[in-house]
C-alpha cells in the first residue's frame, strides 16, 4: 500500500501540463534529429517539471533517460535490454525522490513496451489504429500513478495521437518550421492535462 500522506503531496502529481507538454515536444524533435545535447537539456527540463525533482536529482534522472534513448534509437539494431536497465534506474530515482512505491523494473518494462509498439507502428504497420499503443501507455500511467479513470485512457490516446503527428513530421524530413510541430505540442499538452485530471481522481 502507498502512504496516503506521501502520495497526496508527491511533487510528481502537481505538474503543469502546458509546461511539460511543450518541453516534451522539444525533446521529441531533438531525438529525431539526433541532437543529443539539445535532447539532454530538454529531458532535464521535462524530468524536473514532470516528476518534481530537485536540481541535484534531475541531472542523473535525465542522464538515464538520455542513455535509454540512445541505445534504443538505432534501427533495427537497438538494445531494448539496456534501455530497460537505464529506465529502471530512472524510475528507482523518481520513486525515492517522491516517496512513490513503484517497482522500477516493472515501470521500465511498461515504458519500453510502448516504445516498441510505437516503433512497430512507425516502421512496420503505418496506418494501424494504434490501439495496442494506447493500451500500453494507459498501462504505464495506471501503474506509475496507481490510478484508473477514463482520463487515463484520454491521456494515452492524446499522446499516441501526438506520436502519429510526430511520425508524419519525421516522414516529411524533420523540418523545425513544419506546421505539424504545434499540433504535436498541443496534443501533448492535452495528454498531460488529462493525466493530471486522472492523477487527482480516485486512486486504486
Amino acid at each position: 500500500m502507498r502512504s496516503a500522506r506521501l502520495t497526496e503531496t508527491s511533487p510528481m502529481r502537481t505538474f503543469n501540463p502546458s509546461t511539460v507538454g511543450t518541453l516534451e515536444c522539444t525533446a521529441w524533435t531533438s531525438y529525431y534529429r539526433r541532437q543529443w545535447l539539445r535532447f539532454l537539456y530538454a529531458v532535464l527540463a521535462v524530468t524536473r517539471h514532470a516528476f518534481g525533482l530537485s536540481r541535484t536529482q534531475t541531472l542523473p534522472a535525465a542522464w538515464w533517460v538520455l542513455r535509454a534513448n540512445q541505445v534504443w534509437a538505432p534501427y533495427p539494431d537497438n538494445d531494448p535490454d539496456a534501455a530497460r536497465r537505464h529506465m529502471a534506474r530512472f524510475y528507482a530515482l523518481v520513486g525515492r525522490a517522491n516517496g512513490e512505491q513503484v517497482d522500477p523494473v516493472t515501470a521500465a518494462r511498461l515504458e519500453v513496451r510502448w516504445w516498441h509498439l510505437h516503433r512497430t507502428l512507425q516502421r512496420e504497420q503505418p496506418g494501424d489504429d494504434g490501439g495496442p499503443l494506447i493500451d500500453a501507455l494507459a498501462d504505464l500511467y495506471r501503474y506509475v500513478y496507481q490510478v484508473d479513470s477514463p482520463a487515463v485512457r484520454i491521456a494515452a490516446a492524446e499522446r499516441a495521437g501526438a506520436m502519429g503527428l510526430s511520425d508524419r513530421w519525421v516522414g516529411s524530413g524533420c523540418d523545425l518550421s513544419s506546421p505539424l510541430i504545434p499540433l504535436v505540442r498541443a496534443a501533448l499538452v492535452r495528454s498531460y492535462a488529462a493525466l493530471l485530471a486522472a492523477v487527482h481522481g480516485p486512486r486504486e
